[in-house]
């Protein structure tokens, strides 16, 4: 962000010797310190709210794109009519002939093992 080579540093400093002082020097670096702190700190606040704000954005975008495919997929297979007289089970039924197929259960192990 600022380009601030080591001469212009050591100027900086040399000078901020001379006008304040070597006595008030160390007081006033620390004020100075507490400033960049400050600085630093509203610079990370807006930061992470710009970034939310483009999360955010991201967010909706994608909500967007999914509505609209979600929608040209259900426009592509269209629901069958019956599922909702009959349930969930009104394809699977009308597959087997209209029957609903039942499982078989097998014979207890006690009658198998006797025949």
């Amino acid at each position: 962000m600022f380009d601030v080579a080591s001469s212009e540093l050591l100027l900086v400093v040399l000078v901020a010797l001379l006008v304040i002082g070597p006595k008030d020097l160390p007081k006033a670096l620390s004020v100075v310190g507490k400033w960049v702190g400050k600085a630093r700190g509203v610079a990370a606040h807006f930061r992470s709210g710009f970034d939310e704000m483009v999360r955010q954005s991201e967010i909706e975008e994608l909500e967007k794109k999914w509505k609209a495919e979600n929608e040209r997929i259900m426009r592509e297979h269209p629901a069958d009519p019956r599922a909702d007289v009959l349930g969930d089970d009104a394809a699977p039924a009308a597959a087997s002939g209209g029957q609903p197929e039942l499982p078989i259960d097998p014979p207890p192990a006690e009658t198998a093992a006797k025949a």
